[in-house]
């Protein structure tokens, strides 16, 4: 029922952010917005590109890339998931099993400004989809392991790859206020919206562990004891 917690490593919640909203939007959240901020910043009219566009860090990063002024492509493993993704602001959504980087330069005409690269395999495509001068932030694998990336390459086509890790970011109590009160102001003024999280129950855990790993999820998935 307690929990010692050092001072400096709490985060206040608002009166009008329930408990299992703060829990769904936090790491992934504040991923989200570091992402968006700092691994690079997005411009109005930038092409944004991003992976995994239906899942948790995925349907954050298309609201708050809305929110800077991005025009945003994502992608999904299925028409279901595409769904989610258009949901939350999508300006185009594509599925992974298609010839999505053509498709990706036929929107843009030029490749994207920056793609969101969380799958790891898709790494090359991901660099074929951005534009001349455009970047990749790396930030995860789920899928796999990424090929190894030529620096000639990269000084061939003037591309920047960048990665990040949330815990290099939030490395002082006011970073980690300022931005949490970021996320909770734009989900007070609804302009950061989150997907209704699945709840187990902690003797159920079993089963929240089962449907993480059957890649149906769309959202955040919470167990309460």
């Amino acid at each position: 029922e307690l929990v010692a917690v050092p001072q400096d490593k709490i985060i206040a919640v608002p009166d009008d952010i329930s408990f299992d909203a703060a829990a769904s939007v936090l790491l992934q959240g504040l991923t989200a917005h570091y992402l968006t901020q700092d691994s690079y910043s997005i411009q109005p009219g930038d092409y944004v590109l991003v992976h995994a566009a239906a899942g948790g860090v995925g349907q954050l990063l298309v609201q708050i890339a809305k929110l800077l002024g991005g025009q945003v492509i994502g992608l999904t493993s299925s028409s279901e998931k595409a769904k989610a993704a258009a949901q939350v602001g999508a300006d185009y959504v594509f599925l992974y099993e298609d010839n999505w980087v053509e498709q990706v330069k036929e929107v843009t005409k030029r490749g994207a400004d920056v793609a969101y690269e969380s799958v790891g395999v898709t790494l090359e495509k991901s660099f074929e989809a951005v534009k001349t001068g455009g970047t990749v932030v790396f930030y995860g694998m789920a899928g796999g392991d990424p090929a190894p990336v030529d620096p000639r390459m990269l000084m061939d086509t003037s591309k920047t790859l960048t990665g990040g890790d949330l815990w290099n970011v939030l490395v002082s109590y006011e970073e980690r206020k300022v931005r949490s009160q970021q996320l909770f102001e734009w989900i007070s003024k609804g302009q950061l919206v989150l997907t209704d999280p699945v709840v187990f129950d902690l003797k159920d855990g079993t089963k929240a562990h089962e449907l993480l790993e059957s890649r149906k999820s769309t959202g955040k998935i919470l167990l309460r004891p």
